[in-house]
């Protein structure tokens, strides 16, 4: 294998690659973003990887989700909050029906940049280069929006740094509110649609929980924020390499190079090519990198992508976040799970239950059922328990906000009722009231696993 740089990636293929018009502006860019601080540290990346390789022992579950595209304009304070919020909530669900102590992963702080399905859109017949998010162009569809800009990398890393230090100050101030759950919006489990026996369940898990916090805070006579606090990490898409090599580099008293602009960075599944400039980059970095796989995905080129990626197959370091689609699940994923298993690759399973199941509406708005996405989390834990494999983790797309992208759950969104508050950049998300639910079923599924041996 040839010798990797931070730059090598340049000498390959590249897909979803940014058409920049003016080649020196970007090294400009890049130049700059080298000299700020990192946005992370090699510390936490390592401290993140101990904690993934439990996960794939069964002994951690990891929970990754956020936003499906960043907003610059979302750098606030209260949805900052609010996606905090959601996120700690339904890892308390998760610890109290799984057993086990919960990762939090967000897809926050760098989140800027998305895949596009075509290089262009058409407009009453004017066409633009698509919105690959705020870390290429803006969304507004004018020439000037849509052109590439590399100043945005610049823009999109300080307010990832402004998110981070919130993000952290939340983290260390605690949250009073999320540990109580009696407080939290669970009116949606009186809806009709929901059955007597189920509501009945959540009402008795809400009940354990606050009981359980209370007699930590009573034992302790702290603060349970203090008893129970963890790390939050971050998590995005690497899918503009300019930023990710600016920011990647060696540290002292380390060995390797590390990718300081994110914990947990991942390569999508349209740029996972076995000879791309993605699976290069990203198989020179100390981080643990995650990897999204669809139905089309072959259990060889599966293994390759694992022995390029973590070729000394390391514990904690490769994250397989299948996406497979309700439909496909049952048949696509057994054979790369059992492909991984004879290998003898070690990795951490995940579930994305949320971009092979989109679809659109009769009238063009992209949306999910509810129904499908939690089917799809149910067939991943029942093809693992069948291999004799972990799943260890799941990935949505969620807002803290009261967003109507979604269909389906307690909250009854029907198709009609999407136009109501449709506000994704790019993808539909599960609003607060669909992720905590979602939550709820997930504990429940969990609650029928082993339970797992100590970390």
């Amino acid at each position: 294998m040839s010798t990797w740089t931070p730059t090598s990636w340049k000498t390959k293929p590249i897909t979803q690659d940014v058409r920049y018009e003016v080649p020196t502006e970007v090294d400009e860019v890049v130049a700059e973003l080298g000299k700020l601080p990192p946005l992370v540290t090699s510390w936490e990346v390592e401290r993140l990887r101990e904690l993934l390789a439990d996960a794939q022992q069964g002994r951690r579950f990891l929970l990754q989700g956020g936003d499906c595209a960043e907003s610059l304009s979302d750098c606030r304070s209260d949805i900052i909050t609010n996606r905090q919020k959601i996120m700690l909530q339904m890892s308390l669900v998760l610890i109290h029906g799984g057993h086990r102590p919960v990762i939090r992963v967000g897809r926050i702080a760098g989140q800027y940049a998305k895949p596009r399905s075509k290089p262009t859109e058409t407009r009453g017949g004017v066409e633009l280069p698509s919105y690959f998010g705020d870390l290429v162009n803006r969304p507004e569809f004018t020439p000037e929006a849509r052109r590439a800009d590399p100043r945005l990398m610049l823009a999109c890393y300080h307010h990832a740094a402004m998110t981070l230090n919130f993000v952290r100050s939340l983290s260390d101030g605690g949250f009073a509110d999320v540990h109580h759950p009696e407080y939290w919006d669970l009116s949606f489990f009186q809806q009709a649609a929901v059955p007597g026996e189920l509501r009945e369940e959540y009402e008795q898990t809400t009940r354990k929980l606050s009981e359980a916090l209370r007699f930590m805070e009573a034992l302790g006579e702290r603060n349970v924020a203090d008893l129970s606090r963890v790390d939050f990490y971050t998590s995005h898409e690497g899918l503009n390499l300019h930023y990710e090599s600016a920011q990647t580099r060696q540290v002292p008293w380390r060995s390797g190079w590390y990718d300081l602009t994110t914990h947990l960075p991942w390569i999508g599944e349209r740029t996972r090519a076995l000879d791309g400039a993605h699976v290069e980059f990203f198989r020179g970095i100390r981080n643990p990198v995650g990897v999204k796989l669809g139905p089309s995905v072959s259990p060889d080129d599966a293994v390759r992508l694992a022995e390029q990626l973590n070729p000394e197959n390391e514990p904690g370091k490769l994250v397989l976040i299948t996406r497979m689609g309700a439909q496909k699940v049952a048949a696509a994923l057994p054979p790369v799970v059992e492909a991984m298993r004879r290998a003898g690759r070690l990795v951490l399973w995940v579930c994305d239950p949320m971009h092979g199941n989109t679809v659109s509406t009769s009238s063009g708005i992209k949306t999910r059922n509810f129904d499908d996405v939690l089917r799809e989390v149910e067939q991943s834990f029942e093809v693992h328990e069948k291999l004799g494999t972990h799943l260890g983790g799941v990935h949505f797309e969620l807002t803290g906000e009261d967003v109507t992208e979604c269909m389906g759950g307690a909250v009854g969104i029907t198709e009609r009722d999407l136009e109501r508050n449709y506000s994704t950049l790019c993808d539909p998300r599960l609003n607060y009231r669909q992720a905590l639910e979602m939550s709820f079923h997930i504990a429940r599924r969990m609650s029928r696993l082993p339970r797992p041996t100590q970390p």
